[in-house]
């Protein structure tokens, strides 16, 4: 398994707080059967500076650590890019990194409200040539209400990255819900870890994948985790992995709308 966004790089953000944790968390990840990590600390100005020639730098040190200690764990080179002025002059001048030097990133937004112009950010980051992958849709607290915003995001060329702890109920029921939706309607590229520590948030995502089995079945799950993750690494063009095309779905039943607006908070 490939995992593209994991805070494993010690000291930098909310991740990884020491060496000893990074390195617990890697042998945590090969446990689980994850061969490849990306480092994608946070870059969100005014909180966490890091940028493109920072993050190179504290990914080879740590990969020498692990190389050091016999753990087989290959480190590429991300960010966890947050929606803010003067993102795309970042990206194309080098100081925003994408994954592993490819047309892939990882776009953040806003936890708690619907970014300004969002759709129309990641339309020009698109037209730009770059395929924004956005991550934890399913644990923003807006998603309720923005459903579609996502499903059109979907058809001009973004990705979803669904966290796999929120399938495991990690961050609470409502995360969960819409975790398995996103997954469920075949709303989800990408399953990723986003681990944060050797903890609550480890880089673990075999138990998760159990449950995409049950939900979308075998060939979307190893697409999640296999195909599509080696695929951005290798810098393949997006429309090769496009979700399956689906069926302009039929008017919900009224029972399920209700369940929509009470979906566990």
């Amino acid at each position: 398994m490939i995992d593209l966004h994991c805070h494993i790089l010690p000291g930098i953000d909310d991740g990884a707080t020491t060496l000893d944790v990074a390195l617990e968390m890697a042998r945590m990840a090969v446990r689980d059967g994850i061969t490849t990590t990306a480092c994608t600390p946070h870059i969100y100005p005014g909180m966490y500076m890091n940028d493109a020639p920072g993050i190179k730098a504290a990914r080879k040190v740590l990969q020498a650590e692990l190389d050091a200690a016999g753990i087989p764990l290959q480190l590429v080179v991300g960010a966890d890019v947050h929606l803010v002025p003067g993102l795309l002059e970042g990206i194309t001048n080098g100081r925003i990194p994408t994954l592993h030097g490819s047309r892939y990133l990882l776009l953040e937004p806003s936890h708690t409200t619907p970014p300004p112009r969002f759709e129309e950010s990641v339309f020009n980051l698109v037209a730009a040539g770059y395929t924004p992958i956005i991550t934890h849709p399913e644990r923003l607290t807006w998603v309720e209400g923005h459903y579609p915003v996502f499903e059109r995001l979907i058809q001009q060329g973004a990705w979803m990255q669904v966290t796999a702890g929120a399938l495991l109920g990690t961050f609470g029921p409502r995360a969960k819900y819409w975790g398995e939706r996103f997954v469920a309607e075949g709303r989800t590229h990408i399953l990723a870890t986003d681990a944060h520590s050797a903890g609550r948030r480890c880089p673990q995502m075999s138990p998760a994948l159990v449950r995409v089995r049950e939900l979308a079945g075998e060939e979307a799950a190893r697409q999640m985790v296999f195909d599509r993750p080696r695929a951005v690494l290798e810098n393949e063009p997006p429309a090769r992995w496009a979700l399956p095309e689906r069926e302009a779905p039929r008017a919900r039943p009224v029972w399920l709308r209700w369940l929509d607006k009470v979906a566990p908070a």
